[in-house]
């Protein structure tokens, strides 16, 4: 439970280059706890890799990015960051789960298996208890009957849904999704956005890029939208999406309403 009156992730003047290209060129944000942020933006833009930084999955080039009030993947000494160590990391990243496009699971595992796994290796988790959230987890995302089958047997829309339980089992405090929906055909989309919005319903504070409009619109807190590295507008869906303030929304909405 995150303290009362702080935000869940705090993100101060991030910047992150890859070699020559400049993607994040000052990112300043706030998410409180339980607040559902959609991102959208071109392709290109930085949003995934401005998750991505979140997660520590990059690694910013300046700037502080607190989760729960924790420097998130650095402790920083005399005014500067030092990367944590790989196990110290890799506890950090237990209170974010990410979500990607595409669904990462373990091909040789059983879909239960690819639950439990995180819990017990990284959390040192006794089996049973990780089996146990693992089926109730399963159940929640309606595959509760799948848990023994292969990933393989399983249509795309299955596949990410278990990608999100898998992400829960962890049971972090902040869910990340990169575009969640973006690799299914149309006819799986609705059952993994159904899901997402039982999420967000419960509480979960959830960052979500997407270009799925009629999600943002319908359970999103707040919408933000990123172009060149930057934020260029946020504020509540019903502003952002209906009455964008700068030219360079109402042109991309122009585009993805069409």
């Amino acid at each position: 439970m995150s303290a009362p009156g702080r935000p869940m992730v705090v993100v101060q003047n991030v910047h992150k280059a890859f070699g020559r290209n400049e993607v994040l060129k000052g990112i300043d944000l706030e998410v409180a706890p339980g607040e559902v942020m959609c991102i959208l933006g071109p392709s290109g833009s930085g949003k995934s890799t401005f998750l991505r930084c979140i997660n520590h999955l990059e690694r910013t080039d300046r700037g502080r990015i607190y989760v729960d009030g924790e420097l998130n993947g650095c402790r920083e000494r005399n005014g500067r960051l030092y990367e944590l160590p790989d196990r110290d990391l890799c506890r950090a990243r237990t209170k974010i789960g990410i979500v990607f496009q595409h669904f990462n699971l373990f091909p040789h595992l059983t879909v239960l298996e690819n639950l439990i796994e995180g819990p017990v290796r990284v959390k040192g988790e006794p089996r049973d208890l990780a089996v146990a959230r693992g089926h109730r987890l399963l159940a929640q995302v309606g595959l509760g009957e799948r848990a023994a089958a292969y990933p393989r047997q399983l249509s795309g829309g299955q596949q990410q849904r278990v990608a999100i339980a898998r992400a829960l089992a962890m049971e972090p405090k902040l869910m990340l999704f990169d575009e969640p929906t973006s690799a299914l055909d149309p006819e799986l989309v609705g059952d993994v956005l159904a899901v997402m919005r039982d999420l967000a319903r419960s509480g979960m504070t959830m960052m979500v890029v997407t270009h799925e409009i009629g999600f943002a619109r319908g359970v999103a807190h707040s919408v933000v939208f990123i172009d060149g590295g930057v934020v260029v507008e946020r504020g509540a869906p019903e502003e952002v999406l209906d009455h964008p303030r700068h030219e360079r929304t109402r042109a991309f909405l122009s585009k993805v309403l069409s």
